[in-house]
């Protein structure tokens, strides 16, 4: 994991807008028309008819998909009591993450309320205005106080994340991890280290699934909670005392079947862990460093099932698999509250994930593959099916326990729910996560470029790839002082032309390539002064796997190089330019963008063929639209007719393609507008693979789709070339230079396999 500086932190929460957050409207407001039906005396109609029946405001406001997420301060993080306003970046965050993983709006509010009837009186005047209610980062024992007279007041769900977050995810873990080891849940003797708000909530969750209550003994710093104990405790620690001679933590653990840690770093010893009943269970949950780290644990007891909060270690138990889906199934039938058995049923949805099939997506996006077993016992964090799993359970648990407000039809709604995200993050981290699993050599010519070098510092950290700077030594070191830049040099591999082994080697063969192309052998030294041609010449000779540029390089003075010194693919006829576009309903993949200017028929269905190909590499199944003016010969003009014909031979080279045209772009991708205007249209969905009539059609739809739209565009991916060639648009960000990093590793893993088969 790269190290997070101070510095890069207050960056990323100061550029641009301010925060992490901005409130976007839903509706247009254009026109005269549009401001009298927002405000007066439009506004005054569902106003009206939710004074006549309140449960419209779901349908006239947007109270139904809006959480507030609450905090005095007083427990926040690891930081301790920092009070409300310190709390708020952290408050933004959790917003955040509901809206990234269940589409869920967010206000957070962070109240100025140490005393708990105050707070108490605060949250529940906010109940007209929110759908549900998040409580975090309160200290106990207040925050059991506070939930529970918050339950008792109000009509909407009040979810303490702090406590039922982990306690779910925790539960869903043990599920799983008892039926591994064999272990009935009634059985389980299990010691507890930590008696704060998620140690009791999760040993009282634990015993909603069957453990028993009397088999859970619970440490503080001063030891067992015993009956008769007057030390340092409160009503909550009062409820989880029993009776037991065990008075110390290693006494708890001595023969106990599962040990639950929410305390300190270091507090189980390997000494201790040999004290466990066999095939025990270890779920070691302190953050950042666990009771006892995951490889101890494992090489004390090999027999060991163990679960950490960290996510470099197997069965990582992270609330964020909870927390967005549980208000999700909520607010979706209007619940009045979140009951025992909501987060019973999300915790049975998350465990029986876990024992299904794990999706080749999911393997590709964290370089490996998962099977149900001691390393693998919960869902991973960015499994897109989760939310599918566990709001539906959800929903009909509060349907079943009489808290839904809503009708609610089961397979209606799952076919809502994948509506309702976009693969933007999800696609991201599959090829971050791929890359990683096996670095490729890649080269970077503009090694004095402080993004290029700052995306470098993130990639060696994050183990991406294995890069090559193409450049001067010296020149590199002054720009990394220069910038404060993270990357010790001594551990990356730095080629400068000028001084390099092989540049007489690379001379001749660069000669032999021009020579028939009207260079001769000063042209071909003056070619290889320059980093750019240099690191091309690394890839061709081997010496490297793949090539990133262009960030201060006009594109078609970077293309050009690229394909005369490396050139197309063998039996391949033409490169194209694809952008994947990660939309809301989907990934698109546009082509050609930056490539072709004015292709003709043949070019055009090789391009559909290329980005077809690549969309299903991308595990996408394509549909194909070529795109017109006209749709099926609505207009009678030559590029019309070209698009005709293109889209005729395309099916009749690739029978296994779905491809339909000549289509408008809104026919195109608008199922339900094509199908009711054309019902002999071949697709069965919305076309995911757009082809562009020429170039500047494509160049312009994805960059308005970009900039208009604020969908994340990648790209632009360089398509039949010899070996993955990556040309960057110009200054763009760090970001966006380490995922195309990342696209280009795999392509060239992709590359690898293909020989190796051969």
């Amino acid at each position: 994991m790269r190290k997070v500086r101070r510095r890069d932190a207050l960056e990323y929460h100061s550029n641009g807008r301010p925060g992490k957050i901005e409130v976007v409207a839903t509706k247009a407001l254009n026109s005269q028309l549009d401001l009298s039906l927002a405000y007066s005396p439009g506004v005054a109609e569902p106003c009206l008819a939710i004074k006549d029946d309140p449960t419209e405001a779901f349908k006239y406001t947007a109270r139904g998909n809006l959480v507030a997420v609450i905090t005095n301060g007083t427990a926040v993080l690891g930081l301790g009591n920092i009070g409300p306003l310190a709390a708020k970046p952290v408050m933004e965050g959790k917003g955040v993450l509901f809206k990234k993983f269940a589409d869920i709006d967010v206000f957070d509010l962070e109240l100025d309320a140490d005393d708990p009837d105050r707070f108490i009186e605060c949250v529940a005047a906010l109940e007209p205005t929110f759908g549900g209610i998040n409580l975090e980062d309160i200290k106990a024992p207040e925050s059991f106080y506070i939930e529970e007279k918050l339950r008792e007041r109000m009509k909407i769900p009040v979810f303490h994340d702090d406590q039922h977050g982990t306690a779910i995810i925790s539960g869903a873990a043990l599920l799983n991890a008892a039926f591994l080891q064999e272990k009935e849940l009634s059985e389980l003797k299990v010691a507890v280290s930590g008696a704060g708000a998620s140690a009791i909530a999760c040993a009282r969750f634990f015993v909603s699934l069957g453990v028993k209550a009397e088999h859970i003994v619970m440490c503080d710093s001063k030891g067992v909670l015993y009956k008769g104990r007057t030390e340092r405790m409160n009503d909550a620690k009062q409820a989880m005392a029993v009776e037991t001679d065990a008075r110390t933590l290693a006494d708890a653990v001595k023969g106990a079947d599962v040990f639950l840690g929410l305390s300190t770093a270091g507090v189980l010893s390997r000494e201790l862990v040999g004290t466990m009943a066999e095939r025990p269970i270890i779920f070691a949950l302190a953050n950042p460093d666990p009771e006892i780290p995951y490889d101890e644990a494992k090489e004390a007891r090999p027999d060991a099932i163990v679960a950490t909060g960290r996510s470099d270690t197997h069965n990582q138990v992270n609330n964020v698999l909870g927390f967005p889906f549980i208000f999700r199934g909520a607010l979706d039938v209007s619940a009045t509250a979140v009951t025992e058995e909501m987060k019973v049923a999300a915790a049975n949805a998350l465990a029986e994930l876990a024992r299904r099939d794990v999706p080749q997506v999911v393997s590709l996006a964290y370089g490996r593959d998962y099977e149900f077993g001691p390393d693998y016992i919960i869902p991973k964090p960015f499994d897109p099916r989760v939310l599918h799993w566990v709001a539906p359970a959800v929903a009909e648990a509060a349907v079943a326990s009489g808290v839904a407000t809503r009708p609610y039809d089961g397979a209606i709604y799952r076919e809502h729910l994948k509506s309702l995200l976009g693969q933007s993050t999800a696609v991201m981290r599959r090829f971050l996560r791929q890359a990683s699993t096996e670095p490729k050599r890649i080269v970077f010519p503009e090694a004095t470029k402080p993004p290029v070098l700052q995306a470098v510092s993130v990639i060696v950290n994050e183990g991406i790839a294995t890069p090559v700077l193409v450049g001067n030594r010296e020149e590199i070191e002054a720009v990394v002082r220069e910038h404060e830049i993270e990357l010790d040099l001594a551990t990356v591999e730095i080629v400068d032309p000028a001084t390099d082994d092989k540049q007489a080697d690379y001379r001749a063969r660069l000669y032999e390539k021009r020579q028939r192309r009207g260079e001769g052998r000063r042209a071909v030294m003056r070619r290889l002064e320059s980093p750019l041609d240099y690191g091309l010449m690394m890839v061709d000779e081997g010496r490297a796997d793949g090539i990133v540029a262009g960030h201060d390089i006009h594109y078609p003075d970077a293309l050009r190089p690229a394909l005369q010194i490396l050139g197309p693919a063998a039996n391949t006829k033409r490169v194209a330019g694809m952008y994947l576009i990660l939309h809301k309903r989907g990934t698109l993949f546009f082509g050609d963008t930056t490539v072709n200017v004015d292709s003709d028929t043949d070019a055009l269905v090789d391009i559909a063929e290329m980005v077809a190909d690549a969309a299903i590499t991308f595990d996408e199944r394509p549909r194909v639209a070529m795109l017109s003016m006209s749709n099926f010969g609505s207009v009678d003009h030559p590029a019309a007719r070209k698009i005709a014909k293109a889209t005729a031979m395309l099916r009749e080279r690739r029978p296994d393609l779905q491809v339909e045209g000549e289509l408008q772009a809104n026919y195109a991708v608008n199922y339900g507008l094509q199908k009711r205007s054309f019902p002999f249209s071949t697709l069965d969905g919305p076309a995911n693979v757009l082809i562009f009539p020429n170039l500047e059609a494509g160049n312009i739809a994805y960059k308005l789709m970009r900039e208009l739209g604020g969908i994340t565009a990648v790209g632009p991916v360089l398509l039949g070339m010899a070996h993955p060639v990556t040309i960057l648009e110009r200054d763009c960000d760090v970001d966006n230079i380490v995922l195309m990093t990342a696209l280009t590793v795999v392509q060239a893993q992709d590359a690898a396999r293909r020989q190796a088969q051969t």
